[in-house]
């Protein structure tokens, strides 16, 4: 299948000041994670972002960037403004990767690329989890899928919930239980990523704090591919950063 991987990048960063820019072996991090969405198969990579200077880095490097609107209010939002100055196609797909991913495999876009179709306008990953920590944890995001492999739901929730082994134990996953993990990684059919923002915000996002249940809530299917391995961590803080460093060393 055919498919544009966009990466938004903003300057900004509460944690980690111009993260987009923090050397990883003598190369810009966001630089790095577009020569890794290029071993994808994707037919196209283009950054989106809101700073000069992220623009320059990309061009120092044979990158391709689009400078976007500054006020975007989530990057979903910024993918979508370069897609209709791409002006692709209705049934384009999109991928949205993360600009602090370095270490994603590139097989994962592309398999969750091949999850869009004609009646399937939206896809993320997942993997499952065999960690009770990770189970229990509200910042470990889950999802539930029906039989033909769609999100019924995401939650920061420990779900399914194991109702007779968690009223005994707690401390360990019963056997042959495995909950999902949501991984941060998103395909979308290209007329649906241009309706997407204007869609009116779900009560369910704002009390679990996770804007993919405004898609579920409208009535739209998301697909999930499910990966049998956790993907390499992204950067979040100065202590990922390191161990990111020490990885291009």
């Amino acid at each position: 299948m055919s498919f544009t991987v966009i990466i938004p990048a903003r300057l900004a960063s509460t944690r980690l000041p111009d993260k987009p820019l923090a050397d990883l072996g003598g190369k810009p991090m966001i630089v790095r994670v577009a020569e890794r969405a290029r071993l994808s198969g994707a037919a196209r990579i283009i950054v989106a972002t809101d700073h000069d200077s992220i623009l320059a880095a990309c061009a120092r490097h044979g990158i391709e960037a689009c400078l976007t609107r500054a006020d975007h209010p989530s990057g979903t939002d910024r993918i979508a403004e370069v897609a209709r100055a791409l002006q692709l196609a209705p049934d384009a797909v999109v991928v949205n990767l993360q600009g602090d991913e370095p270490l994603i495999d590139p097989s994962l876009l592309a398999a969750c690329a091949a999850r869009i179709g004609a009646d399937v306008p939206m896809a993320t990953c997942a993997h499952p989890l065999d960690d009770a920590h990770d189970a229990f944890n509200p910042n470990v995001v889950k999802v539930v899928l029906d039989k033909h492999g769609r999100a019924l739901y995401f939650s920061r929730a420990t779900i399914p919930w194991a109702r007779d082994a968690f009223a005994v134990n707690r401390a360990t996953l019963p056997v042959a239980y495995s909950p999902l993990r949501h991984i941060g990684l998103y395909a979308y059919r290209n007329d649906f990523l241009q309706a997407y923002p204007a869609l009116e915000l779900s009560p369910l996002e704002g009390i679990e704090a996770l804007e993919q249940l405004r898609v579920l809530w409208h009535g739209y299917p998301i697909a999930v591919h499910v990966t049998d391995a956790a993907p390499a961590p992204g950067v979040d803080t100065p202590e990922d950063l390191e161990r990111v460093r020490r990885h291009f060393g």
